[in-house]
């Protein structure tokens, strides 16, 4: 009952600056997040971490960052298309006859339309790759606000936190069918891009909802069972201040215990695929 949420540009709370959205009661996500680690997602390279690499460091284990020679993004060009072709951990399950899931809820028009191919980011392209649908039958379809609008002032729209509750609660019992479930939560590096100097109180208002209601879906996953990894690909919402992504650390957390001898995002690439039970490569 593996379920792994893989925030976009929520950067951990201990690099994180008074004030932010991380100060609030988020009993259940900040137990998680506490008691795993924080995560280095430069890797040493100057400049800010993107989407494309440092996604593709948490699918597979590979730092995609010195493969491309800077820090790339948001989606991935050819080169990190070969690397995910070849090593992402949705490739390397479905190799070894595993079953997994990308839950993300992509509208039709979106994917029928012949330019996307290009446009996919890391989680999507390397479900595809693999052979595995996006918007999967059957499976619950995790809309990436979590129930928030998708436009300013991002109130809530559709889901309130009880619905999002029972969401992870589903997502939970139909892990109990496959090897792994993903969900890519991208909104929040999209609420992060919207911040500034000052902060714009409207959005830091969302990105404190955000969080609430990523709350509420582990909360979901954890009382329906699911064993839960959560990690972040950058830093980005944690400092509303800013309009671009930080330097921050990023969380890896894991609700079965404690998490050893990670210190980066491609540490924790790794790691994630030894949990998923992928087989170990060499070099990973």
């Amino acid at each position: 009952m593996r379920v792994w949420v893989a925030l976009d540009g929520v950067g951990h709370p201990l690099d994180a600056p008074p004030g932010g959205v991380w100060e609030q009661a988020l009993p259940t996500l900040r137990a998680l997040v506490d008691g795993g680690v924080a995560l280095d997602a430069t890797l040493g390279v100057p400049g800010l971490p993107q989407s494309g690499t440092g996604q593709a460091c948490w699918l597979t284990g590979r730092d995609a960052v010195a493969v491309m020679g800077e820090h790339f993004g948001p989606q991935p060009g050819p080169t990190l298309r070969r690397l995910l072709d070849e090593h992402a951990l949705p490739g390397r399950l479905a190799r070894a006859g595993g079953r997994g899931a990308l839950l993300n809820h992509y509208a039709p028009a979106f994917l029928e339309a012949p330019a996307r191919r290009g446009q996919l980011g890391c989680f999507p392209y390397a479900f595809r790759a693999a052979g595995w649908p996006l918007n999967p039958p059957g499976l619950p379809a995790v809309r990436v606000s979590l129930g928030l609008a998708y436009e300013p002032p991002w109130q809530e729209a559709f889901l309130g936190l009880d619905g999002v509750v029972r969401l992870g609660a589903e997502v939970a019992r139909a892990a109990q069918a496959a090897d792994l479930l993903v969900v890519d939560l991208w909104f929040s590096d999209l609420l992060g891009h919207a911040g500034g100097t000052p902060t714009p109180a409207g959005v830091l208002r969302a990105g404190r909802a955000y969080l609430e209601r990523v709350d509420a879906f582990v909360q979901g996953l954890l009382e329906g069972g699911a064993e839960v990894v959560l990690s972040s690909d950058h830093g980005n919402l944690e400092d509303l201040r800013v309009k671009s992504h930080t330097v921050a650390r990023v969380p890896l957390a894991w609700s079965g215990g404690r998490v050893e001898g990670v210190r980066d995002v491609v540490q924790g690439g790794a790691w994630v695929a030894r949990w998923a039970g992928a087989s170990v490569e060499g070099g990973a």
